[in-house]
């Protein structure tokens, strides 16, 4: 199974790119994390936002690979413990698909996103900086991977 983080926004701080491949490249093949970064729509004082949401959400839509399941990320979706993470991770193995995570651009996912998405999952109730949601789920799902493998990383 390989993880696609279908992330918007590509011009990221460099520690942000360091967090996000410390915890990528320690996921081993059968759960790999791919990073796919989507073009931010136009913002600016005159820009229409919902304009640049609803083109950041073609393009989410479009970089799904086909079969994959797609899970999007949403104040609005339900938070997962550690513990809940890991039966999450368990069952999308089991599946056997992709899992496409959707994670929008500053102002949201478009609502055909979350539409199309077959789970919705919220990191956190606390508003966090839009390019640490990469470093998060990566080692949330690197987190969430030793717990099923009895490695010493997690300990609860």
């Amino acid at each position: 199974m390989k993880v696609h983080l279908l992330a918007v926004g590509t011009r990221m701080p460099g520690w942000i790119k360091a967090g996000y491949t410390e915890y990528a490249e320690r996921l081993p093949p059968e759960c790999a994390l791919h990073l796919v970064e989507i073009s931010t729509g136009k913002r600016g004082p005159k820009a229409d936002i919902s304009r640049a949401v609803r083109e950041e959400g073609e393009r989410l839509l479009a970089a799904i690979p086909g079969g994959s399941c797609p899970v999007a990320l949403d104040e609005r979706g339900q938070q997962w413990s550690t513990l809940e993470l890991a039966a999450q991770l368990t069952g999308w193995l089991r599946d056997g698909r992709d899992v496409s995570l959707l994670v929008g651009g500053p102002d949201g996912l478009d609502a055909p996103c979350r539409a199309r998405a077959e789970r919705h999952w919220s990191l956190s109730r606390l508003t966090l900086p839009h390019p640490l949601v990469r470093v998060l789920i990566a080692e949330q799902l690197y987190r969430a991977w030793s717990l099923l493998h009895n490695h010493p990383y997690h300990r609860a």
